[in-house]
C-alpha cells in the first residue's frame, strides 16, 4: 500500500493511460462532455563549543546505584551540554589563499550578474476558511497546492485547488467536506504528480481524471452515510492548473472565478435553484440574495449513489488571477467588490484575508471560504503529455 493510501486508508486502483491535453488555444472556458451523464544581515558569527563535564570528587559514601531510566537521562544530559561563544578571530589560523574559505564564504568576483526581475506577480496561491459570524461550526473545507512536475527537459507548473461547502447535521457536513478533498488530492498526486515524477504514464486524460476524482469522492461519502445511517453531502469546486490550462470538476453552488483587466468574470454554473433561474432569465443575481430557495441544491455530492459532474477546460492566457469560493464569500460581497479587494490586494494571502474580512463585515451567515491564485504575466507554455 503506498503511502497517500495508508495515510489516507483508501484502497488502491489501477490507473488508465492519459491522453495529450487539449491545446490552450481559446481564451473562453468550454465545458466538456460528461461521460458518466448519470537574503539578510548576518548576526556577528558565533561558535558551537562541546564542553566536557568537570571531574567529579571522590565521594567517601558509597555511590547509589541510579534506576536505568534515570541514569540513561543524567548520560544524555551530560552528553548533550553545550554553550556559545564569541568567534575569536585571533583563533582561526592563517588562510590559504588556495584553499577553502571559513564559514562557507566564496570569492564573488566571478560572480554571474542576477537578472532583473521582469515582474512583481509571480504564480503564488492561499487557502483560508473562517466559521463566520453565525454558524457554530466550520464544515467548509479548502485546499491550495502548487509543484513542479518534470516535462522532458522542462519543468511545468501544475496546481491544484479545491473549495467544498459541506452540509449535513452532526459533523455529517464537515467530514463531507474533507472526504471530497481528500479522494481529489490523492487522485491527482497518484494519477499524475507521482507518475510523473518516476516518469511513468499518468491515470487518465485530464478532464477524466479530474471528473473521476470528484466520482469517487461521491461514492465514498454515500457509501459513509448509508452504513452510518446518516444524511451528509457536498459542494466540490476542484482545479487542477497544467501549463497554460486549467481543468475544473464542479459540483453544487461554490464557485470559480478568472480575472482578467481587473474584472472577474464566473466560470462555473451554480447547481442550485436561483442558479437555475438565474440561467432562465427569471431572476437577477441581485434578486437572488434574498431569496426563499437560495440554499437549495439540486445537485450535491454524496447525496446520491450516481453524479453528473461538470467538466470544464479554461486557458489562463490573459488571466492574472483566480478564486474559488464558498457561497458563504460570493453571497456577502458582490462580484464588483471581490474584484476590488484582489486588485487592491493582489498577493493571495493577503487578498484572501481581506475577502473574509469583508463577508465577515456583511454578516458572515455563513461559513466563508477563499482560495486565491495569482498567475504570472507570462503562463509557462505546454501540456503534460
Amino acid at each position: 500500500m503506498g503511502f497517500f493510501r495508508k495515510l489516507f486508508g483508501r484502497t488502491s486502483t489501477e490507473p488508465s493511460t492519459l491522453d495529450s491535453a487539449p491545446a490552450a488555444t481559446e481564451q473562453p472556458a468550454v465545458a466538456l462532455e460528461n461521460p458518466a451523464s448519470n537574503d539578510p544581515l548576518v548576526e556577528p558569527a558565533t561558535a558551537t563549543v562541546d564542553v566536557e563535564p568537570a571531574e567529579l570528587p571522590t565521594s567517601p559514601e558509597p555511590a547509589t546505584e541510579l534506576p536505568a531510566a534515570q541514569a540513561a537521562g543524567a548520560l544524555a544530559t551530560e552528553r548533550s551540554q553545550k554553550t556559545t561563544a564569541p568567534l575569536d578571530p585571533e583563533q582561526l589560523p592563517e588562510r590559504d589563499p588556495d584553499g577553502t574559505n571559513y564559514l562557507g564564504t566564496r570569492d564573488i568576483s566571478n560572480a554571474p550578474i542576477v537578472a532583473k526581475a521582469v515582474s512583481t506577480r509571480g504564480l503564488a496561491s492561499w487557502a483560508a476558511r473562517d466559521i463566520g459570524r453565525i454558524r457554530r461550526n466550520n464544515q467548509d473545507s479548502v485546499y491550495s497546492l502548487l509543484m513542479s512536475l518534470p516535462d522532458g527537459e522542462h519543468d511545468l507548473s501544475v496546481g491544484l485547488f479545491v473549495v467544498a461547502d459541506g452540509m449535513g447535521g452532526h459533523e455529517g457536513g464537515e467530514i463531507a467536506s474533507r472526504r471530497a478533498i481528500e479522494t481529489v488530492m490523492i487522485a491527482v498526486l497518484e494519477q499524475l504528480a507521482l507518475p510523473a515524477m518516476a516518469d511513468e504514464d499518468p491515470g487518465n486524460t485530464l478532464p477524466l481524471l479530474m471528473m473521476t476524482a470528484v466520482q469517487d469522492a461521491n461514492t465514498r461519502i454515500w457509501n459513509e452515510a448509508q452504513a452510518q445511517g446518516t444524511d451528509m453531502g457536498t459542494t466540490c469546486t476542484a482545479a487542477l492548473m497544467v501549463g497554460d490550462g486549467l481543468y475544473i470538476a464542479h459540483v453544487g453552488d461554490s464557485r470559480l472565478y478568472a480575472m482578467s483587466d481587473g474584472k472577474l468574470r464566473l466560470i462555473t454554473n451554480d447547481h442550485s435553484t436561483v442558479g437555475r433561474l438565474i440561467a432562465m432569465g427569471q431572476l437577477t443575481e441581485e434578486e437572488t440574495r434574498n431569496h426563499p430557495l437560495r440554499n437549495q441544491l439540486y445537485r450535491t455530492v454524496g447525496q446520491h449513489p450516481e453524479l453528473q459532474v461538470d467538466a470544464i477546460y479554461q486557458s489562463l492566457e490573459g488571466i492574472s488571477h483566480l478564486l474559488l469560493c464558498s457561497d458563504g464569500l460570493w453571497s456577502m460581497v458582490d462580484d464588483d467588490e471581490m474584484a476590488a479587494i484582489i486588485n487592491e490586494t493582489p498577493w493571495p494571502q493577503d487578498a484572501c484575508q481581506r475577502l473574509i474580512a469583508r463577508a465577515n463585515l456583511e454578516g458572515g451567515e455563513d461559513n466563508i471560504s477563499a482560495v486565491v491564485v495569482s498567475l504570472p504575466p507570462l503562463q509557462a507554455q505546454g501540456a503534460l503529455r
